[in-house]
């Protein structure tokens, strides 16, 4: 994959398929993209050209990638068990508490295994470890159990 600025308009990702064909995406500055094949015999003569919308994009990569059906999800194994991301917000309810005062782990099952900061991760945090507004937390548990942690750590 290369990438290739344009000015004032966007970026235009370039690949070559195994089978040597020729895709470019351009990702434009408003958000939409434009997906384009080119001929085998003459790489550099476009075949087909496709304008998305930035809906339209992302209901691709859905396509493309089904297992991502939202960006928070990390990844879901056989065993029924999910990883995703949870942002706290600015004015979030736990801002300055302690992980333990969440009851996480007793309440829904999930656990918390690691916070992202902006000054670094902290891997297994304890239960007195202080969470902060901007802090992401990586919980592991069911669908259902992450669901509902996501509700307890919205809370404003």
């Amino acid at each position: 994959m290369q990438s290739t600025p344009l000015p004032g308009i966007g970026v235009q990702y370039d690949l070559t398929t195994r089978e040597r064909q020729h895709v470019s995406v351009i990702a434009h500055r408003d958000g939409t993209r434009t997906l384009n094949t080119y001929r085998r015999e003459d790489p550099d003569a476009c075949a087909h050209s496709l304008h998305l919308t930035e809906s339209e994009s992302a209901a691709l990569v859905d396509a493309l990638t089904p297992s991502h059906h939202s960006p928070n999800v990390l990844h879901t194994s056989g065993l029924g068990l999910v990883a995703e991301r949870v942002e706290l917000s600015g004015g979030s309810h736990w801002n300055g508490r302690a992980l333990g005062e969440t009851r996480m782990r007793t309440d829904t099952g999930v656990s918390i295994v690691a916070v992202l900061r902006r000054t670094g991760a902290v891997p297994s945090p304890a239960p007195d470890f202080r969470l902060a507004g901007g802090d992401t937390l990586i919980l592991i548990g069911t669908r259902e159990g992450v669901d509902a942690a996501a509700v307890i750590l919205g809370r404003e």
